[in-house]
């Protein structure tokens, strides 16, 4: 909902100039000083409403709102409860050691993104006065000391301070990518009746010269409209204040609909496996304590050990696992590519993203046009059509005292030097005047003397197609040949311009429009985006590594597709997104999975195809840098800016990468892969573990007179292995977990752990077994308890190795280290003190033959012909 604020501005903007001059209490001369002071007190500074980035603490608290830290804590309250007080400590320790590695991460994240920011302008050109009977003065003011009834003076290159109403141009277009994403500069000027917006232009070939048709954004196509966030691209203009700060359309767009931060990727992975986890926590203790009751007889005396046994199944070092390599990751990327991760979980969603949605302009294409062809009448290539194009560009800005020349001139001007034989010389005429390009007339006129005819001029005229050839002398049929030329050079995505001459008697009054008439048609020239230098190869690099690109954009869809096929993605038929609004979100799904180009996107359909995408399965990333970016931003799992994004974008994307460039993307891609590999690994070892080691636990609960395990084995046996597994956060992924998205789907990481899980069981009542002959029943117990917690040790440093995802790291070393400290802790003075007697000879070579069985289990299962990972 707009504010207030943003009300008024609106139904300001929509009287007529004089109207408003007098509502504000101001007027052409601008403001009195004394006045300008008392509106900055009553309305504030004119600052954009910033995001104060969260302190340390608060970024600590909000971690521990992660489902498995909740389910961490839980346990470490329950074991405070039963005074397993060791258990509570460590699981106590792990939680407050993975909040503060996240919060660490994100905060340093936030302060580099803030660093980021820009001021909108830092000066503003207004009119004042010293007193009512004062002559006006333009002066340089701070931008936040603008208040709404200034004056302001904009020139070529000027940021617009605030929303303005104008009341003067001349010549004057503006940028307005930030707002739109559109880069074509857009025509402004004063109206006396404000109209609803124009309707969108529906063929590049007829967009007039310095405009190709607005999109479908509001308020943004209104001529006599400039909005905070914009910048002048060509020309001059006098505009009033009608909103500033909070009331500009500028801030009011992190208000727009569909702004809403949904759950990402990660979340969904994290909440799936954590409840699956909660599901056997809460299960197994009261299985334990009824199957003791009810076999053995034991009570309340086995809470201890039966809260060991859900500790057991969980993998206490996932949060600290899963920040440490995230952390290090996006550190790495911050560090090689500038690439920064201001969410840590985003860093995972990055390396499950399959569908990636951007804009074409500024990321597919360069904010520049560049001169495909100049063809004449009869659609032959003609040097000469480009020739007078850019005679008129060049006089057009020298005589009408246009600062700079637009984008469209400028490619022409840049195509003329380089194509011509005698590049900018053949430009030099002697000039006589110019007549600037006008919205209305949608073309411009440059007078220069005909050489070597005394006392003749030669009219230059270009712009849209069909002004020019209103004012040509053409017949029927030559009229529907040029229209049916310019029509097929618009579906090729081109912008067109048609280039026309008039040779005249010399005049000595001044030029005006009526003297354009009766022109001889030149021909036309055709102009397309300039493709960025490394996106064609970053889009092949994206397609190899499993990812689909689709185009969201504002522009024409002819314009689009045009981009897209230079730059080898195949466009297919492009959709123009106002024909889906029509369509269930069932059928638009459909449709947005095989399309790759949607036209005339406004922020809402963006959004809204994000989300469709997203509701069938896919992890969507979103590359955006304007406030017309925003809900789609916050649609998808994982929102991507480029540095120069507004304020609000950056705000609210979780990746900000080193340059408007799809490279940077690729390399935030592998960073993120590489961190999901680890953490996968990590979760198929642990969880296989854990859960062979319960479902022996119960069963040898059962079975033995004795518990299998003593509460204080239990939390050193998990203390040894937890320790052990900091190594995966170190590994580097392996090649082959690269080449596709990696996404933890719970369902299949339950199934692939399971039969992990069972295999390790098995190996676990082997060693029962084992234990069973080996041990003579007078310390049955004690060399139970050693046999078992060695053969635990053994196995888990096997499972480490064997089902490892990466390569280094020390996992290798660390399991050897995991392994010994199996074989040489019971026989060390410490074996006593924790339950446990040294164990015969006889059991290890038995111990040998059931791990050698139980490796080669393990690599037959991880090596079997068409396995498939799963996380």
């Amino acid at each position: 909902m707009r504010s207030a604020t943003a009300l008024r501005s609106l139904q300001l903007s929509r009287s007529t100039p004089l109207q408003l001059l007098r509502s504000l209490g101001s007027g052409p001369r601008g403001l009195v000083e004394s006045e300008a002071e008392k509106r900055l007190l009553r309305y504030g500074e004119n600052v954009l409403p910033t995001r104060r980035v969260p302190s340390l603490p608060i970024i600590f608290l909000r971690s521990l709102r992660d489902p498995f830290t909740a389910v961490l804590a839980s346990l470490a309250l329950v074991s405070a409860l039963v005074a397993a007080w060791a258990t509570a400590a460590v699981i106590a320790v792990l939680v407050v050691v993975s909040c503060a590695l996240r919060a660490a991460g994100e905060h340093r994240a936030d302060r580099s993104a803030a660093g980021l920011r820009q001021l909108v302008a830092s000066t503003a050109t207004v009119l004042r006065r010293a007193s009512d009977d004062a002559a006006p003065v333009a002066r340089e003011v701070p931008v936040d000391q603008v208040v709404p009834g200034d004056v302001v003076r904009l020139m070529p290159g000027d940021l617009v301070p605030a929303d303005l109403r104008l009341l003067r141009a001349t010549g004057l277009t503006m940028h307005q990518a930030a707002l739109t994403g559109e880069t074509a500069p857009v025509a402004k000027y004063p109206v006396d009746e404000p109209s609803p917006p124009p309707a969108t232009a529906e063929s590049p070939a007829a967009a007039p010269d310095h405009d190709t048709g607005p999109g479908p954004v509001d308020d943004f196509d209104r001529p006599e409209l400039c909005f905070q966030g914009s910048s002048v691209a060509a020309g001059s203009g006098t505009g009033v204040v009608i909103a500033t700060g909070a009331g500009t359309r500028f801030a009011a767009a992190d208000q727009l609909p569909g702004n809403d931060r949904r759950t990402t990727a990660f979340d969904r992975s994290v909440y799936g496996i954590s409840w699956i986890l909660i599901r056997f926590m809460l299960l197994t203790p009261p299985l334990v304590l009824m199957a003791n009751a009810a076999l053995r007889g034991r009570g309340i005396e086995t809470l201890p050990f039966a809260v060991a046994v859900a500790v057991g199944l969980t993998p206490e070092m996932l949060p600290v696992i899963v920040t440490t390599t995230l952390a290090r990751g996006a550190s790495a990327l911050a560090r090689t590519h500038q690439v920064i991760v201001k969410r840590l979980p985003a860093l995972h969603d990055l390396g499950a993203v399959d569908v990636v949605c951007l804009d074409k302009t500024g990321t597919l294409t360069q904010d520049r046009p560049v001169l495909e062809c100049a063809l004449g009448a009869d659609g032959a290539p003609d040097d000469s059509v480009l020739h007078w194009a850019a005679v008129n560009s060049l006089w057009t800005v020298q005589l009408a005292e246009v600062p700079s020349a637009d984008a469209l001139d400028e490619a022409i001007l840049d195509a003329a030097e380089h194509r011509l034989p005698e590049g900018a010389d053949a430009l030099e005429y002697d000039p006589v005047t110019a007549l600037p390009f006008d919205p209305v007339r949608r073309l411009s006129t440059a007078v220069i003397r005909t050489p070597r005819r005394l006392g003749h001029h030669t009219l230059v005229v270009k712009g849209a197609t069909e002004s020019v050839m209103e004012r040509c002398a053409l017949g029927d049929e030559e009229r529907r040949r040029v229209t049916a030329l310019a029509d097929r050079m618009a579906a090729e995505g081109l912008r067109v311009l048609a280039v026309a001459r008039a040779e005249r008697p010399a005049v000595t009054r001044p030029y005006a429009p009526s003297d354009e008439h009766g022109l001889t048609f030149t021909g036309l020239v055709g102009l397309r985006d300039a493709t960025a230098d490394t996106a064609a190869d970053a889009l092949a690099a994206l397609r190899h590594r499993g990812i689909a690109v689709k185009v969201l954009t504002g522009d024409h869809p002819g314009t689009a597709a045009r981009a897209c096929r230079d730059l080898g993605l195949a466009p297919g038929e492009v959709v123009t997104a106002s024909s889906t609004d029509a369509l269930s979100d069932a059928e638009l799904g459909e449709i947005a999975d095989s399309s790759t180009v949607f036209a005339r996107c406004s922020p809402e359909h963006k959004a809204r195809i994000v989300r469709v995408l997203r509701e069938r399965g896919h992890v969507t990333g979103f590359l955006g840098d304007g406030v017309n970016d925003l809900p789609a931003l916050r649609a998808c799992d994982v929102g991507i800016c480029p540095p120069d994004a507004v304020d609000v974008a950056r705000e609210t994307a979780d990746v900000v990468l080193a340059a408007k460039d799809l490279t940077s993307l690729d390399h935030a891609v592998m960073a993120g892969r590489g961190s999901g590999s680890a953490i996968a690994g990590y979760l198929r070892i642990t969880l296989s573990s854990n859960l062979g080691n319960v479902i022996a636990m119960l069963t040898a609960g059962l079975l033995l007179p004795f518990l299998p395990m003593l509460p204080s084995q239990v939390l050193v046996q998990n203390l040894c292995f937890d320790a052990a597994q900091l190594a995966f956060a170190y590994a580097r992924p392996r090649a082959g977990a690269l080449r596709h998205p990696l996404k933890l789907r719970p369902r299949e990481v339950l199934a692939s752990v399971t039969g992990f899980g069972v295999l390790n069981a098995a190996a676990d009542l082997a060693t029962f077994a084992v234990l069973a002959w080996a041990v003579s029943d007078a310390r049955a117990e004690t060399a139970f308890h050693a046999g078992w917690f060695t053969e635990n040790l053994l196995t888990q440093a096997l499972v480490m190795v064997l089902l490892r995802t990466g390569r280094g790291g020390g996992v290798p070393v660390t399991a050897g280290v995991l392994a010994l400290t199996g074989l040489l802790l019971p026989l060390s003075p410490l074996g006593p003190l924790l339950g446990m007697a040294a164990l015969p000879f006889a059991y290890y070579p038995l111990l040998v033959l059931v791990l050698t069985l139980y490796a080669g289990s393990l690599f037959w299962l991880t090596r079997r012909p068409g396995r498939r990972d799963t996380v």
